[in-house]
């Protein structure tokens, strides 16, 4: 099962992106959308330090690395959920996992396999530390159980020739954006369930609409 449209805007919405390495909240060197050495190549600390002089060369790369990030996280969260779900209900656990890691461990999917979706829908609130990823983990919850995307346009933040990001946006990125940078379409699988099994386009990253929200890009853990 893939995510599907809606589902990766959600999850690069709740993300941010960064076109260039940053030290997140825990120290950890991470690049474009959460990437980091664990995940695979390319290691951040291989990469230019601070923003690009061709911004719309590196959102290019930034989707290309996390596609294939993406890939990884749904095969995992496709083998750790064992009944079938709704395509909303997948990419909730997509969001959940990309930011976690704990697909596997994590007891809200137990009793979700166990056949309690009600009860599996409350314990995602489980994973709630620290504090400032209380609304993402809410948004999922409420994706999880209703299907609600969340709405609004991806941030792309600036970051300094050190590695720390810069709160300030510079850009931002709608929907067929993100999904121009990934070469898909705006009509990939967004409502089928577990089991079902899209042309690109070019985009330039936007003016800047000076957006303030901040990203839930914080790692969680279990309370």
């Amino acid at each position: 099962m893939k995510t599907s449209d809606k589902g990766i805007h959600a999850l690069v919405q709740h993300e941010g992106v960064v076109p260039a390495p940053y030290l997140d909240s825990v120290g950890v060197l991470t690049y474009g959308v959460g990437h980091t050495k664990a995940a695979g190549s390319p290691n951040p600390a291989d990469l230019p330090k601070g923003m690009p002089e061709d911004l719309d060369k590196a959102l290019t790369d930034v989707f290309q690395v996390f596609k294939t990030d993406l890939a990884k996280y749904e095969a995992a969260v496709d083998k750790a959920i064992t009944v079938p779900v709704t395509q909303y209900q997948f990419d909730a656990a997509v969001s959940f996992h990309y930011n976690t890691g704990a697909i596997s461990s994590a007891t809200w999917v137990k009793t979700l396999n166990s056949g309690d979706t009600l009860l599996a829908a409350e314990q995602i609130m489980n994973w709630t530390k620290p504090p400032e990823i209380i609304p993402r983990r809410q948004a999922e919850q409420d994706l999880f159980k209703s299907g609600t995307y969340p709405n609004g346009d991806v941030i792309v933040w600036k970051v300094s020739d050190d590695y720390k990001m810069i709160w300030n946006p510079e850009c931002t990125l709608s929907s067929s954006e993100v999904l121009g940078y990934l070469g898909l379409d705006d009509n990939n699988n967004d409502n089928k369930e577990k089991g079902s099994e899209t042309s690109s386009s070019s985009v330039s990253c936007p003016t800047c609409k000076g957006s303030g929200v901040v990203s839930s890009r914080r790692r969680s853990k279990r309370n």
